[in-house]
């Protein structure tokens, strides 16, 4: 055995520590892990080496997908799971990754696929505890309280699933490792363990990570390449919508998301995300605007919030919920210098309701405008939705994939949009008036005068 320092995010390993990873140049990255000589570390099927063949050649045979007969999962996931699939899904503790892995385990086994769920950090009867909560007791469900790998990979070969949930990947070690569970050797060998046995008997596996403090999936950079597709599973706990986003995915598209609610009887589908956001919408209050973003495929009407109000203290609060602080300071300097309003004496609070994050550039127009009305204390009409990016100079920029944010706004039963006159080029007959503006103060005038 020697030791070795290993970058966390490249994968990089060299004989001593440095600052800086020579490879990708990142601080406080390297490691120590130590590395096991083996002749043989994974097993694979083939027994002759592969050989090169034309691209015409190749037969391209589509997957074979299994449905999760949950519309919003199915979609995300490209039409459904593909066998031999290896599947990364991460999330702040308690944001609900256990309760999703249960209903997914319980609406694979109804359709009579073998499912084993490794629950590493609960015990079997915890695990079942949870499930009699969802109402989930179906025989085709095997629990397995276990993190040693080679004493999962027997049950594996004796039970042969169809499906394996991991519970999770950081607290799974191997015995030839001495490294503790969780270190960047561990992670990266039960991955690829997982990898092969995903591939080699056709068992769509899912590996639940655990988040470091900035958000990311904890573990090595390399986990994230070795998996065919990585989801983050997000939400304010203190809300009760959670979105699965598509980071990743070889089978389908990515910046595709799924919306959930959490409910007492675990989590239930948002085929309507508008009408959910929006159910508790005041209507004709100054400070809130009506923006359409788009995820993926799929756009959804949000609403934003402002609250200007003067300050006592020399330096104003800049806060912002849901939204990117660094493009809320960037949007009040516009507001300040390209419209004339004196904000450095006012606190600014801005929200995105429901608890959802988004950084669309495309939302931008509404922010202000949110803002401006809680500055003049003058409402937006009711029956307005705001669209567009706006620049240094106070200019509107136009967006992308403009129809499908106004079919949404229409089926809401939304009168009038105000947009990037960039955009009103090419725009079929829509049932909407349309007004197109070029400048932040143009927009201001039209809707706040």
């Amino acid at each position: 055995m020697k030791v070795m320092w290993a970058c966390r995010e490249c994968g990089h390993s060299q004989i001593k520590w440095s600052g800086s990873c020579p490879s990708c140049k990142n601080w406080n990255t390297l490691v120590e892990e130590t590395q096991v000589q083996e002749e043989k570390r994974f097993e694979s099927k083939r027994t002759g080496g592969a050989k090169a063949i034309r691209i015409c050649d190749v037969t391209s045979t589509e997957f074979k997908r299994v449905t999760t007969c949950m519309g919003e999962l199915d979609r995300l996931f490209g039409g459904g799971l593909v066998e031999g699939s290896l599947l990364l899904v991460g999330g702040e503790p308690g944001v609900g990754k256990s309760t999703l892995m249960l209903q997914i385990s319980n609406a694979l086994a109804s359709q009579g696929l073998t499912v084993l769920y490794i629950c590493g950090e609960e015990s079997a009867e915890q695990t079942s505890m949870r499930a009699q909560r969802l109402a989930i007791d179906h025989p085709n469900l095997y629990l397995l309280s276990e993190t040693n790998f080679s004493t999962i990979r027997v049950q594996i070969e004796q039970i042969k699933p169809d499906v394996a949930i991991v519970d999770s990947v950081q607290i799974l070690y191997k015995q030839e490792i001495p490294s503790a569970p969780g270190s960047v050797v561990q992670v990266r060998e039960i991955a690829t363990e997982f990898m092969h046995l995903a591939k080699g008997h056709g068992i769509i596996t899912f590996l639940i990570g655990h988040v470091t403090k900035s958000g990311e999936i904890a573990g090595p950079r390399v986990l994230e390449h070795i998996v065919d597709a990585v989801f983050d599973f997000e939400g304010d706990r203190q809300h009760g919508f959670r979105l699965l986003r598509s980071m990743k995915n070889r089978f389908g598209a990515t910046d595709e998301i799924a919306i959930f609610q959490m409910k007492e009887a675990g989590l239930v589908e948002v085929p309507n995300p508008s009408q959910a956001f929006l159910e508790e919408r005041m209507k004709e209050i100054p400070g809130s605007a009506i923006v359409p973003g788009l995820e993926g495929a799929r756009s959804f009407l949000l609403e934003i919030q402002a609250l200007v109000t003067a300050t006592a203290f020399p330096n104003p609060s800049r806060k912002s919920a849901g939204l990117d602080a660094n493009r809320l300071g960037l949007l009040l300097a516009v507001l300040d210098k390209r419209v004339g309003y004196n904000l450095h004496h006012c606190d600014v609070f801005v929200a995105l309701a429901g608890g959802l994050k988004i950084v669309e550039p495309a939302i931008d127009l509404g922010i202000l405008l949110a803002i401006a009305s809680s500055f003049l204390n003058r409402p937006i009409p009711s029956d307005l939705i705001v669209i567009g990016e706006v620049g240094l100079g106070g200019e509107v920029r136009g967006v992308s994939r403009i129809e499908a944010r106004l079919k949404e706004a229409v089926h809401m039963g939304f009168r009038k949009c105000i947009l990037p006159k960039k955009n009103l080029k090419g725009l079929s007959s829509q049932k909407i008036e349309l007004i197109g503006v070029d400048l932040v103060d143009s927009a201001i005038q039209a809707v706040l005068s």
